[in-house]
């Protein structure tokens, strides 16, 4: 069973010709990032990655967590490999440099982030989580909770968790029943019980920070009650290290269809006495601060479909390549070849290529933009590059992680019986990615806010001026001579009138019939993320276009991505007017049926 091998060119790649690298160094705070820094990281990642995290991903697999006297046990090989990645300094890659962190670009980190989700997803979801928490305090905690708990996270010495699920709430954050009652010292004691905390307790580090939303005696009603507290697995002591073991325990570890060695706990506070906590900001302003995390993991969470659908077509590929199966079409007499040669296997190996590389180009644009969004000097820019990102972030979190099943499914395909089989590790892909499309957001909830806050709410302003964006793209094209440029023109155009076909159906339907602009959310953010994924692709031959243009000693490098974005226009940016039609047309019969007819 082949180990991972990060897709550095593919990377190095992206962030040269579609990214920006160039143009996110010169942002104050990112000058550092040079490329040859970048590289170096890229390298030494892509080396941690298939040393380290991925001979695990399959022990972890088969091992899982174990509960044993109030003590969340990780599979073998875990605490070694997490001290080595706090020792090597990667949780710190892209945190604040205030407290610790090295304040790399976030474009840099996505990279370095899909390289741990390809490698082993189960163990990434432990930093991943961590971030966002360190995120909520730095925006939004006091200069004391600062102090006493980013040092430790930034380095990794310490791990965050984010507590918003309730089992009598799910997704509306409206229904959460968690109290935190104020002490008259500053402190609160929290009561309650959260459900689906990825790693809500492990035995890793000596110390877990909880993220907890709650609500105070006299909070209003619904979401506008809810505030965030900080609740240490052991409150420190006056000199910042851990002392008692606060009145927080892990009650169960849930048994799941896949990333099983990532502990998904039920947690209790305040079983006995109630568990001591901070407020974070001002009180009933939890959900505003929680969204801050919440968009921080939603991208992430993103990157970890990319991850799992590169690891699942490297899989597949070098399955393809070796496993020698039937003769090959229109040859007769022919002898045995490897199925890479049969057509149909063809077809979904770039199926599976392709849509990776549009799900990376487009992650890390939005990643560039998110940088641009915190350091540019101009405040206009910065707006504009934050717009951009709100609108993008449901399309790198709901696109990528339901291409992922796909892309994990047909890497079970190719494998044909086998890939069935657990020992050729194909299934565990398929496993791990089924999650990734329902939690911090499930694909039909990311579809709704991108439908109703980022598009219906402001007219469609942001995503019409990026479709402008997108046809400066396809007039370039259309200054080429070349055949495959050509085509993919031809698809990208029709792609992109059927996206603003169905972006003015919903402006003018929102409003005044929400259900039925909302039957086709998910179509409509599935047709977005087609066509994003084709203007990062069409940009993509641009740029190896030129390259070949001018000489180059990777010319089968530059061909072959200009074949991908070929490939891609042909089969997956032509779903497109299919996709609008159901988003304009498809509501009337999903709204007419009775509930007794299903």
């Amino acid at each position: 069973m082949s180990e991972y091998n990060a897709p550095l060119r593919d990377m190095k790649f992206v962030l040269q010709e579609l990214a920006g690298l160039d143009q996110v160094v010169q942002l104050p705070g990112c000058e550092e990032a040079t490329p040859d820094l970048v590289d170096a990281i890229l390298e030494e990642a892509g080396k941690f990655a298939a040393g380290v995290l991925s001979p695990l991903n399959v022990v972890g697999d088969e091992h899982g967590v174990v509960l044993e006297n109030d003590v969340v046990k990780t599979a073998p090989g875990w605490i070694a490999a997490y001290k080595q990645f706090v020792d090597g300094g990667w949780n710190a890659l892209a945190c604040p440099t205030d407290h610790g962190g090295q304040g790399l670009p976030r474009l840099v980190s996505t990279l370095v982030e899909e390289m741990w989700n390809s490698a082993n997803i189960s163990f990434t979801l432990c930093p991943m989580l961590t971030r966002g928490a360190i995120e909520a305090i730095e925006l939004r905690g006091s200069a004391a909770l600062k102090d006493a708990y980013l040092p430790k996270m930034v380095s990794g010495e310490w791990t965050g968790t984010m507590n918003l699920t309730e089992s009598q709430a799910g997704s509306d954050l409206a229904a959460v029943r968690t109290r935190a009652v104020p002490q008259g010292d500053g402190t609160y004691k929290v009561f309650g019980q959260k459900i689906f905390i990825t790693y809500g307790d492990h035995d890793m580090t000596d110390n877990v920070i909880h993220l907890v939303l709650g609500r105070t005696p006299d909070a209003p009603e619904g979401v506008k009650g809810i505030s965030l507290f900080v609740v240490p697995k052991f409150v420190l002591k006056a000199d910042g290290t851990p002392g008692a073991r606060n009145d927080v325990h892990c009650v169960s570890v849930e048994h799941k269809l896949g990333i099983h060695a990532s502990p998904t706990c039920v947690l209790a506070f305040g079983d006995h006495g109630g568990a001591i906590g901070y407020v974070v900001g001002e009180e009933n302003r939890g959900l505003e601060y929680m969204f801050i995390m919440m968009n921080a993991a939603r991208f992430a969470v993103g990157v970890e479909g990319i991850g799992l659908s590169e690891r699942a077509y490297q899989r597949a590929r070098e399955y393809a390549r070796d496993r020698v199966q039937g003769t090959e079409l229109g040859i007769k007499g022919g002898g045995k070849v490897p199925i890479i040669r049969h057509p149909d296997v063809r077809r979904m190996l770039l199926l599976m290529k392709s849509q990776t590389e549009a799900m990376r180009a487009v992650a890390c644009v939005v990643g560039a933009a998110t940088d641009a969004a915190r350091c540019h000097p101009d405040e206009a820019v910065r707006k504009e590059n934050q717009a951009f990102v709100d609108l993008m972030i449901p399309i790198v979190k709901g696109w990528s992680t339901e291409n992922a099943i796909d892309i994990a499914s047909l890497g079970v395909q190719i494998h044909g019986g086998m890939g069935f089989i657990e020992e050729t590790g194909a299934a565990q892909y398929l496993r791990d990615a089924r999650i990734t499309a329902i939690y911090e957001g499930t694909t039909g909830i990311q579809a709704n806010d991108l439908i109703g806050r980022k598009i219906a709410r402001e007219g469609g302003q942001t995503i019409k001026a990026l479709i402008g964006v997108m046809r400066k793209v396809e007039a370039e094209l259309g200054k080429q001579s070349d055949a495959e440029l050509t085509a993919i023109r031809k698809s990208f155009a029709a792609g992109l009138n059927a996206l603003e076909e169905s972006v003015n159906y919903i402006v003018a339907t929102y409003a005044s019939q929400v259900q039925l602009a909302s039957v086709g959310a998910v179509p409509f953010l599935k047709l977005f993320g087609v066509v994003a994924g084709g203007w990062q692709m069409a940009r993509a031959a641009l740029a190896s276009k030129k390259h070949l243009d001018a000489g180059t000693s990777e010319t089968a490098f530059y061909k072959t991505k200009i074949t991908t974005a070929r490939f891609y226009a042909d089969h997956v940016l032509s779903q497109a007017m299919s996709l609008s039609y159901a988003v304009v047309n498809g509501a009337e019969a999903t709204t007419a049926i009775a509930d007794e007819q299903f």
